[in-house]
């Protein structure tokens, strides 16, 4: 029990009596002062507010002079008969000062970024490291150290153990890719360039994982320094020296410029060796583009390739003068090349000095591909034009790959004029009409006019309904697909093929357009087609029993620990991965 009086009862009446005067006082006094203040502005109030958190961070001292209490300071920025913040020549926190510590955050932010996409490629390299070492987790016990193991392909030991190697780095590849959502290639990218950077560039490394370069300077050396011969390691040093100098200087880009000319000085190998090897590499590849389009790449000696611009280039400033042409250069470029590419024989040949049938070369120069034209009288004028236009010389293109004695004519000079005809005197080789093949899957009543869904154009996607309808009346056969007039579910196919494995993969094709691993976009048309249920264990050969798989996910399913299940209730497919993570099949691309 508590006796003790409060301090206010030990106060005599009179006194507190006279206390209690002196505070009321006192408080109205203060009540007075401050109802001539004004209400803080929202401006005051923004800027306060910044300066609790600059001094929450560390990152600002507010402390107050010595001179003033701590009532005149608070009042200080309140005074009416202060100006107005806008006109203040002191503030608490002054805003280039603010500015400036909000951007060294954003610099502390981008280096963390930066150490941490360092310790992702990191960690890609030791994992599939580690998968190599101890394939175990990833492809189960080793068979071979059972005394009574037999290899029903009667492989030996030394090769069943490369090859557990082997589908320990897929199998570890397939695990990262799916848990992180990247393709399986750029999961090897990554480790190759970790390994490279580790290896040859220990200086453009440490300043990748410190975070003082960017993830493109990184994959920009390891790409260069990778290419640099295997057995010289003074031309690593000096290359990652110059790098890491150059990178910690430069933009992305202009180091990238500059990285390629150091490579060039520090390269030990001869450039005419170098380009022999890089002949190999050489290829033609399609990207995807939207609205209907795409982009053709091709990789070629430098000196064809600028050859083969400037025919294009020739062709398109000859099309461009025609009276009332609306195309630009690029769009009748373009237009050319696919001409050229698409054409049959008469087209694919082109005008020859003292050709033995000049009016056939001269309809031919003039039937350049190009999109429907609203002025079919100027298009008249304009293939006329075009037809008595003297054709340019040029190169002799050969169809076969370059020989070694092209390349060795190639190397160590300058590009040849590609107003130089070749000995024949002729521009192209005639070559043998080939007509490719085009799967376009197209609504029935798309085609009839009486709906606007978009025909798929398989491994691209939808397209337009006019493009689709000249491909459906020029197609040679036609394979009918029943679908459920509300959900769109494939219901029947005609089963007019003689051999039913044909009409079985055409199906699938259809239902199931690419392969069915995870991240995979690879075309069922090329794929294996695989029993869910095997053979031998009574699974049928049916499509509710096979699914589509590439050759590489074909060899990993069966040679790892990942394993497709299909759930019997809703029929959906899904991977096991070695590690027990559970994924889902990507849903149809279209």
């Amino acid at each position: 029990m508590n006796f003790s009086a409060s301090r206010t009862d030990r106060i005599p009446p009179v006194a507190r009596e006279g206390a209690e005067a002196a505070e009321s006082a006192e408080a109205a006094e203060l009540s007075g002062r401050w109802s001539d203040i004004p209400a803080p502005t929202e401006a005051e109030l923004d800027l306060a507010a910044d300066a609790a958190w600059a001094t929450e961070m560390g990152l600002l001292d507010l402390a107050w002079p010595d001179d003033l209490s701590d009532e005149e300071a608070w009042l200080v920025s309140h005074d009416s008969a202060s100006p107005a913040i806008d006109d203040a020549p002191e503030r608490p926190v002054d805003p280039r000062t603010l500015a400036d510590e909000r951007l060294r955050r954003l610099e502390a932010v981008a280096e963390e970024r930066r150490r941490a996409t360092a310790e992702e490629y990191r960690l890609i390299a030791l994992i599939l490291s580690e998968a190599t070492v101890t394939p175990e987790p990833w492809v189960g016990a080793d068979p071979t150290l059972d005394a009574s193991w037999n290899d029903v392909r009667r492989r030996r030991v030394a090769a069943v153990r490369r090859d557990r190697i082997d589908l320990a780095e897929r199998a570890a590849v397939a695990e990262i890719a799916v848990r992180l959502r990247l393709s399986e290639q750029t999961v090897r990218v990554r480790a190759a360039h970790a390994r490279v950077l580790q290896e040859r560039c220990p200086s453009s490394w440490a300043g990748f994982v410190d975070g003082r370069t960017s993830e493109r300077h990184a994959v920009e050396t390891a790409r260069l320094s990778a290419t640099l011969p295997d057995d010289d390691a003074g031309s690593w040093a000096a290359f990652d020296d110059g790098a890491a100098d150059r990178a910690s200087r430069l933009t992305p880009a202009r180091f990238a410029v500059a990285a390629r000319a150091l490579r060039e000085r520090v390269h030990s190998e001869s450039l005419e060796a170098r380009h022999r090897r890089a002949l190999r590499d050489r290829g033609v590849w399609l990207t995807a583009e939207l609205d209907g389009m795409a982009t053709l790449n091709a990789l070629l000696p430098a000196d064809r390739a600028h050859a083969a611009l400037a025919r294009l280039d020739q062709v398109a400033r000859h099309l461009v003068a025609a009276p009332d042409e609306d195309r630009t250069l690029a769009q009748l470029r373009a237009d050319a090349l696919a001409d050229l590419l698409t054409s049959d024989l008469e087209r694919a040949r082109v005008a020859e000095p003292g050709s033995q049938n000049p009016e056939a070369d001269a309809k031919m120069r003039a039937r350049v591909a190009e999109p429907p034209s609203r002025n079919p009288d100027a298009d008249d004028e304009m293939r006329a034009r075009v037809a008595d236009a003297p054709e340019p010389p040029a190169r002799h293109i050969t169809s076969h790959p370059p020989s070694r004695g092209s390349a060795e004519q190639h190397r160590g000079s300058s590009p040849p004029d590609s107003s130089t005809p070749s000995p024949t005197g002729r521009v192209a080789t005639a070559v043998p009409r080939v007509t490719a093949s085009v799967v376009v899957t197209v609504p029935a009543l798309t085609l009839l006019g009486a709906s606007d869904e978009p025909a798929v154009l398989d491994g691209y996607g939808p397209i337009d309904l006019d493009t689709a309808r000249q491909l459906a009346g020029g197609a040679a056969s036609w394979t009918r697909l029943l679908t459920h007039p509300l959900t769109g579910a494939p219901l029947a196919l005609d089963r007019t093929s003689y051999r039913v494995t044909a009409t079985l993969r055409r199906w699938l094709g259809i239902t199931r357009p690419t392969c069915i691993f995870p991240g995979c976009g690879r075309s069922a048309r090329s794929c294996d087609l695989d029993h869910l249920v095997a053979w031998a264990d009574g699974g049928t050969t049916d499509d509710d029993n096979l699914e589509p798989e590439c050759r590489h996910h074909h060899r990993l399913r069966h040679g790892s620990e990942w394993m497709p299940i299909r759930d019997d209730a809703t029929g959906e497919v899904h991977w096991r991965s070695p590690l027990g993570h559970v994924v889902d099949v990507d849903p149809p691309p279209f």
